[in-house]
């Protein structure tokens, strides 16, 4: 069986913002929402941990099968991951991940789980060109990893290391429970840290098992508003190579953004700025002009919705021309040829 726990309960002091970071969207949905879709082709179950806005980020998920953990100080990852203990199965493979991680790939985690099958553990790091504040991964001469430092703690020559440690990690749950009772707020910090487990692991003769991220970008955590918009720019742009590679024209992949999903038939062409929100059908033959907002609407074979035109929640009929500068109302529904 695959588990999950989700470390989602701090507020993120650097968004600079009244509610908690893993409430904020990227690509239409919160952070906190993209890694759960990561997750759930994988897990059997999933615990989230949560704290500030504790309610809000319940709440924001539409899920009756999530298990909500209460994390009631932010004493550290370790003490996060803590609370959800009394829930961990013995014989369970446990993903540890992270709700302002919203790149994450299924791919990747699932690359994770078989590495760990080996010996019960497994990390994710990647290769840092900036590796400053993260904490790196340390291997022996033989190139097996022996522990984890985080940056504060790290030593002149450790802080060289630019293989860094994402967080990420799958454990059996009998060694979880085992390795997180053992942990103790040696640090600087005074906090619990999750990474000390790796340490305690190793002690105990159990060998780590590792996979290197081939993308930074993939398990970037998002700090604060700056990461928050790189992160979005990067899922877009990967959204529209998508959407070309399965035949939709996009005039510039750099000006496009779609905050929901699309669907689309044959030699569909759209211009720059324009914003696709919810749920979005369109026929064969369409062309958007630029600076259009589509949003939850269907269109038909061969319309054209001109240059600066708001669709929302409406449906267009085929050959129609909306537009320019047109706002078509929620419940609109615009006929054939019109």
């Amino acid at each position: 069986m695959i588990d999950a726990i989700i470390l989602a309960a701090g507020q993120g002091t650097r968004m600079k913002s009244n509610k908690a970071k893993v409430l904020h969207h990227l690509g239409g949905k919160s952070l906190l929402q993209h890694v759960i879709d990561a997750i759930n082709p994988l897990s059997t179950s999933i615990n989230i941990v949560i704290g500030n806005d504790a309610e809000l980020v319940k709440n924001s998920i539409n899920s009756h099968s999530i298990n909500w953990v209460v994390q009631k100080k932010q004493l550290g990852t370790g003490h996060a991951v803590k609370q959800a203990t009394p829930y961990v199965k013995d014989q369970s493979m446990y993903l540890i991940l992270y709700g302002d991680v919203p790149l994450i790939k299924t791919s990747t985690l699932k690359t994770l789980i078989s590495k760990a099958k080996e010996t019960g553990f497994s990390l994710l790091s990647v290769i840092h060109a900036e590796p400053a504040g993260y904490g790196r991964i340390i291997r022996n001469s033989n190139r097996v990893i022996k522990s984890i430092v985080e940056h504060k703690d790290a030593s002149d020559k450790e802080q060289e290391i630019r293989e860094i440690n994402t967080g990420i990690m799958a454990i059996k749950g009998s060694l979880l429970k085992k390795y997180i009772s053992q942990l103790k707020p040696n640090n600087k910090q005074g906090e619990l840290y999750l990474t000390d487990i790796v340490e305690n692991a190793v002690t105990d003769n159990v060998t780590i098992s590792s996979l290197v991220c081939d993308n930074v970008s993939e398990v970037m955590g998002i700090n604060n508003k700056n990461q928050l918009a790189e992160a979005e720019r990067i899922y877009q742009q990967k959204q529209a190579k998508d959407l070309m590679s399965n035949g939709l024209t996009i005039k510039d992949p750099n000006r496009f953004d779609c905050r929901g999903n699309l669907i689309f038939g044959k030699d569909c062409s759209v211009d720059i700025n324009v914003v696709f929100e919810g749920e979005n059908e369109l026929g064969e033959n369409v062309l958007i002009a630029p600076n259009c907002i589509i949003k939850n609407a269907k269109i038909g074979d061969h319309a054209e919705i001109k240059a600066n035109s708001i669709i929302e929640n409406s449906i267009i009929g085929s050959h129609s021309t909306v537009g320019p500068f047109a706002r078509v109302r929620p419940e609109t529904k615009v006929g054939n040829y019109a």
